[in-house]
């Protein structure tokens, strides 16, 4: 088909409704960028007349030149009985000096008498206004079409007159919003099909994941002949999010024939997932499609010895299609093929059923018995097989540390402070550092420490920290510890087990430097 679908990104205003998301100045320009580089189409980046950060990112990013994204300014239509030139909010709307201009109105019967308490003809006027007036001041316009499914389902006449209100005045393009979410995919299709047949205008599609079904009602919207798509890139947004567009592209382009993006930008994907994800502060889903750490990842021995031998035998896609890797989760139940497949990565030259990878396998089982998961800390297992076949060099060794639990309330917020000792190359070096609990102290205070010796630490940190108790029938209990770390664009799990939990804890960040600093070797080797 190759059929173009136009893609509308609204992570820097719809997404930032989502909870836990707090966008800087320099958080959105960053991500308007990998999203421009990725090759959107539409970057709907706030409100100008809402707040000043917006006010100021306006200003700043239209001095960007932008190589494939028209920039989107939001806004609502005209107030009540008002005058369109008047209207403060429309005027803020143009002086933001966007190409196009996104207006939501109200489509519901429902939300014009009792939201906005205004009649009907009212709304329909507004609506007519201010795209009208947009228009006419050279603008692209994107009519949003609010609560677009609820009402149709309430009074399908009045729904779609508003839709002839925008399109008769001007509109560029109709979308359609499940503004609430609960409207069930063949519902979507079926309505939009329908609208199809009374309206000319290009018709887009907006949906939020409410009841799950945010990425399966876009594409039914498509199917049905929607050719705009809006989301967020990692699906985040108000409650439960709104449709992923990191989903929906690689669905439309790769599954169903469309054109989304250069096909040579679908291997950016997941790159571009993570690093909005590292300037969002949001750890981003292991298990989201496509993009997610675990997306192509592989554990059970059948599986792993069918992905050896074939492909396809257990993967819709090669991962490398969408800048993903293939991963086989260590484990018990893996298998030799598992095992091999790691030794491999380290030394080509041993097989399956040789002396070492006998001996390996009874070290993973060994460990694990103790309370070690390899399953997600490849690294920490990758650190194990160095050290059995030789070609382990460590580059510190924690000489001995000291945790000092702060008073509470401190208007700093540290809780903790520790004081280390560290050998590099026969070199000891003693520091302290203060943190918020004894895990953060203790990390800074290590690579304040090794940052005398190890420039590149600086360039990574801990994005996820989690804690499991093993036996819980005492306060002695083992407890296994998990430290997921990240460069920004790569990410590696190291493991700690120990009945202390500062133990276990640190054995784990120990574990993650060694990783990185045997990594830039094998980097700077290449």
């Amino acid at each position: 088909m190759n059929e173009k679908i136009h893609i509308f990104d609204s992570s820097l205003r719809d997404g930032a409704q989502g909870s836990g998301i707090s966008y800087s100045l320099e958080d959105k320009i960053k991500i308007t960028k990998q999203l421009d580089h990725l090759g959107i189409d539409y970057i709907e980046a706030g409100n100008p007349g809402s707040n000043l950060k917006d006010r100021e990112y306006f200003d700043v990013i239209n001095k960007y030149p932008f190589k494939n994204a028209t920039l989107v300014a939001f806004g609502s239509t005209r107030r009540k009985d008002t005058d369109v030139v008047k209207d403060k909010n429309v005027q803020d709307l143009l002086s933001a000096n966007t190409k196009a201009i996104s207006i939501f109105g109200k489509s519901w019967d429902f939300h014009v008498k009792n939201v906005i308490m205004t009649t009907l003809e009212e709304n329909i006027k507004m609506i007519y206004d201010t795209i009208k007036y947009l228009k006419s001041q050279g603008r692209e316009v994107i009519y949003d079409a609010e609560h677009f499914f609820d009402g149709f389902k309430s009074n399908s006449t009045y729904a779609l007159e508003t839709l002839k209100a925008a399109e008769s005045a001007g509109a560029d393009c109709l979308v359609l919003c499940d503004t609430n979410g609960g409207t069930l995919s063949d519902d979507v299709y079926d309505i939009t099909k329908q609208l199809l047949l009374n309206l000319t205008c290009d018709l887009g599609i907006h949906c939020h994941n409410d009841i799950g079904v945010g990425v399966a009602s876009s594409l039914m919207a498509v199917k049905a002949g929607a050719r705009h798509v809006q989301g967020t890139f990692l699906g985040i947004g108000e409650r439960t999010g709104n449709a992923n567009l990191s989903t929906i592209i690689p669905n439309l382009q790769i599954k169903m024939g469309y054109k989304c993006i250069e096909d040579k930008m679908m291997s950016e994907l997941t790159p571009s997932a993570r690093y909005i994800a590292e300037v969002s502060n949001i750890t981003l889903d292991h298990s989201m499609p496509y993009v997610g750490v675990n997306a192509f990842a592989h554990k059970g021995g059948m599986h792993i010895d069918g992905i050896i031998k074939e492909k396809s035998s257990f993967e819709h896609i090669d991962p490398v299609k969408v800048g993903n890797d293939r991963k086989f989760l260590m484990s018990e139940v893996s298998g030799k093929n598992m095992v091999i497949n790691m030794i491999n990565k380290i030394d080509s030259s041993i097989t399956k059923n040789s002396t070492e990878t006998k001996e390996i396998v009874e070290i993973l089982k060994s460990l694990e018995n103790q309370g070690y998961q390899f399953e997600g800390a490849e690294a920490s297992f990758e650190l194990v097989i160095r050290k059995h076949l030789g070609l382990y060099k460590p580059f510190f060794s924690l000489e001995y540390y000291k945790i000092i639990e702060e008073e509470a309330g401190r208007k700093d917020g540290c809780t903790a402070s520790a004081m280390i000792k560290v050998m590099v190359n026969g070199k000891s070096e003693i520091t302290a550092a203060e943190g918020n609990g004894p895990v953060n102290a203790i990390d800074k205070a290590i690579r304040k420490a090794l940052g005398l010796f190890y420039g590149k630490l600086k360039d990574f940190h801990l994005s996820d920290y989690k804690v499991r108790v093993l036996d819980g029938t005492n306060t002695a209990a083992k407890v296994r510890v998990l430290i997921e770390s990240t460069n920004g664009e790569d990410y590696w799990t190291t493991v700690g087990v120990s009945t202390n939990i500062i133990e276990a804890s640190v054995n784990a960040l120990v574990d993650s430097i060694e990783y990185k600093l045997t990594k830039d070797i094998e980097t700077r080797e290449k």
